[in-house]
């Protein structure tokens, strides 16, 4: 995409400062001036809530553009105080020996809420008072942004982050999520946003962008209703015949054009999380769900809904077994093919893994013929061990827990399915196929969670055992 295109979703952002900060200034307006404005004093104010609502809202607002008017230095000093207005340490103390000391189930049971209510720090109520205001949603979200940004090991920031992040998460369930389509109709400031947000395939151009809405595509996004205009989540959908297994492929503007009548499969091909500040934050297990329901009602003729998903952690992976002694890492025919294949373009490799690393290592080994008639079945079977082996109950890979957690299966590993410079350097060419079968996605998703178990097709789990 032209410098130009790309320019626009920042100055999207900076008019919807500079939107919402009017906003606030005129409800600001409102609040009568103290002897003492400096911040701590206004957040004293808004804690104290004199007054009505309004004036509480106007307060928060004035507290608000305060903070949105300082630089990164002042509003670090910003963060620091707010993060101050934590539990009274004598409360707390109080509250616990009136634990200690109830005997009775009704007389603890009073004890424990009143515990809890001491435990809860007043920086707590002051960051829910942001909400009543416009866009006070979208405040705290990017408050969180710029707060995982400057904590950096500082614990009374990162009490702050958790006070908020525990706010975001019971706010942004699935539940509360709208889901809304996107097609070359939409409002030209939420096509940028999805060309400003798409975080796994640039979008390069606007014939690109045009190619991704056509009407063999689909696009989806996720909102919060108190953030109307603002996507949480894109989700980039190709209807085409059978699983798709190059993403070069699905995106190319110049293939024909496919009736979506005639596709008997839906290729997730991207997710993108918009909001910084919501990083971390589980929407809920079920959201590709949300998605394949409303395509099977809309399209009767789709069997098959499956991702084509990038291995963002596999070449980081395989690079730091490769460095250390493995005695199964490898077999001996594989080594010696290895060995084999790397001698004919320099001195040959003292071990197996270490000719794989040279191989690796070498631009474009993916367009030497032999190179890759080598390499291509040992990296199936190690990428397949990475998708099922690597981690604990948790899979090691973020993408792979992702559709785990969403009741996916592991289906089918895809050489060359992405040969781009990212694709090289995250998972040498290599993509994945989750499944999604919608008689299966609960059984999945409980195994996943309950057990750690990762399903997946008896092709790929014969792959992790060494087998063709």
């Amino acid at each position: 995409m032209s410098a130009t295109a790309l320019s626009t979703t920042p100055n999207l952002i900076d008019r919807a400062i500079r939107r919402i900060s009017s906003v606030w200034h005129g409800m600001a307006a409102n609040v009568r001036p103290g002897e003492d404005e400096s911040v701590a004093a206004q957040m004293k104010d808004c804690l104290e809530a004199r007054g009505g609502e309004v004036s509480a809202r106007n307060r928060a607002a004035k507290l608000a553009e305060t903070y949105l008017g300082l630089d990164e230095t002042h509003r670090l000093d910003f963060l620091r105080t707010l993060a101050g207005f934590d539990s009274d340490p004598a409360g707390v103390d109080h509250a616990v020996e009136a634990l200690r000391a109830a005997q009775e189930p009704e007389e603890r049971a009073a004890a424990q809420a009143d515990l809890r209510r001491a435990l809860e720090p007043p920086r707590v109520r002051l960051l829910t008072q942001f909400t009543t205001i416009p866009n006070g949603m979208k405040f705290l979200v990017d408050l969180r942004a710029e707060l995982l940004a400057l904590r950096n090991g500082d614990k009374l920031l990162a009490a702050l982050e958790s006070d908020l992040r525990g706010l975001l998460a019971s706010w942004f369930d699935l539940g509360f999520l709208e889901l809304r389509r996107i097609d070359w109709s939409s409002p030209a400031a939420l096509l940028e946003k999805l060309v400003g947000y798409e975080a796994v395939h640039e979008i390069r151009s606007w014939r690109d962008l045009k190619n991704r809405l056509d009407s063999d595509r689909r696009c989806y996004a996720f909102f919060h209703p108190r953030m109307p205009d603002e996507p949480l989540i894109f989700v980039e959908i190709a209807l085409v015949q059978g699983l798709a297994g190059s993403v070069q492929g699905l995106l190319d503007e110049k293939a024909p054009l496919l009736d979506p009548r005639e596709a008997d499969a839906a290729i997730f091909y991207s997710i993108s999380n918009c909001q910084r500040g919501l990083a971390g934050i589980s929407f809920g297990n079920f959201l590709i769900k949300r998605v394949v329901d409303e395509l099977s009602a809309a399209f009767r003729n789709i069997r098959i809904f499956s991702t084509l998903s990038p291995i963002p952690g596999f070449a980081r992976w395989l690079s730091t077994q490769l460095t250390q002694p493995h005695s199964d890492l490898l077999d001996d025919e594989e080594s010696a093919n290895l060995l084999s294949a790397v001698s004919v373009h320099g001195p040959v490799p003292d071990t197996g893994t270490a000719a794989l690393a040279a191989i690796l290592a070498r631009r474009n080994w993916h367009r030497d013929p032999a190179l890759l008639k080598t390499t291509e079945p040992v990296l199936l079977r190690l990428c397949a061990r990475y998708l099922l082996e690597a981690g604990d109950k948790r899979a090691r890979d973020p993408v792979a827990h992702f559709h785990l957690s969403n009741g996916a299966r592991v289906e089918r590993l895809n050489m060359l399915a992405d040969t781009s410079e990212k694709g090289m350097k995250e998972s040498a060419t290599l993509m994945v196929n989750y499944l999604y079968d919608p008689a299966r996605i609960e059984a999945y998703h409980e195994d996943y969670a309950g057990e750690g178990k990762r399903n997946a097709s008896t092709a790929v789990r014969r792959l992790a055992r060494g087998k063709a």
